[in-house]
């Protein structure tokens, strides 16, 4: 019910569309959104709605049934009609951050070559969790290699593979307990890098700078041990 405006331009900050639903608790749904919803670890986007001379905030937005994504307003106030055409604007910034944040976690997987276990994200940080037995000795070093990378100013682009392409290549699935979503028959992959200078390709919904350059310098925080195989690494913009 609603086209994903964000997965074919991330950078997209404002455009229009109509409002086709609005739900049993006050959500609405657009036949085209730029707002990306609650996924993957990825939070949801806010920001604002405008039409005919009114205005409400977007508090975040979530995945409703089948392809229908749900914006939920910060407040009880007047909707818009279902057919009304409406403004959408987000909140760049921090659309941006959770952008730098999540590119950033895939680099993190490719210093850290190992299963994923889970994963969030936020502003101002994000996480990692590794099927990993012992924290990394040398966290300094860690930062340094991953800082290193980011520092490549590597393209970040985006391509598609059947299910059955997938399956060929199982490797490309780094998560353990989250698969990427199937039945639509294609599979929509994140690459950092080009060519033979591929740092990572994964399987990946969410929305990522365009160059690694954009990131900034990163921290590595507190690596937590969470349960006997798990270590969950924290990563910070600074």
């Amino acid at each position: 019910m609603t086209k994903p405006l964000f997965r074919d331009d991330a950078y997209l900050r404002e455009a229009q569309a109509r409002v086709v639903d609005i739900t049993g608790e006050g959500g609405i749904v657009l036949d085209g959104s730029i707002f990306y919803p609650t996924s993957g670890g990825q939070p949801g986007d806010s920001g604002q709605l405008s039409w005919a001379g009114a205005t409400l905030e977007i508090a975040t937005t979530v995945k409703g049934e089948g392809d229908a994504m749900i914006l939920l307003p910060a407040e009880p106030v007047p909707l818009p009609a279902v057919g009304q055409v409406v403004q959408q604007k987000l909140n760049w910034d921090r659309r941006h951050r959770h952008m730098r944040v999540h590119t950033a976690l895939h680099l993190l997987s490719v210093v850290i070559p190992l299963p994923v276990t889970g994963g969030s994200i936020a502003a101002d940080k994000g996480r990692l969790d590794f099927d990993m037995a012992d924290a990394p000795e040398d966290k300094e070093t860690l930062e340094n290699d991953l800082n290193r990378l980011i520092a490549c100013n590597m393209q970040i682009s985006t391509e598609w593979i059947t299910d059955a392409e997938l399956d060929a290549q199982p490797d490309l699935v780094k998560t353990m307990s989250v698969q990427p979503p199937r039945g639509s028959g294609h599979i929509r992959l994140v690459r950092i890098g080009l060519g033979d200078e591929t740092a990572d390709l994964q399987p990946c919904g969410g929305t990522h700078v365009a160059n690694t350059s954009e990131i900034g310098r990163v921290r590595i925080g507190k690596i937590e041990k969470k349960g006997r195989q798990n270590r969950r690494v924290y990563l910070h913009l600074e």
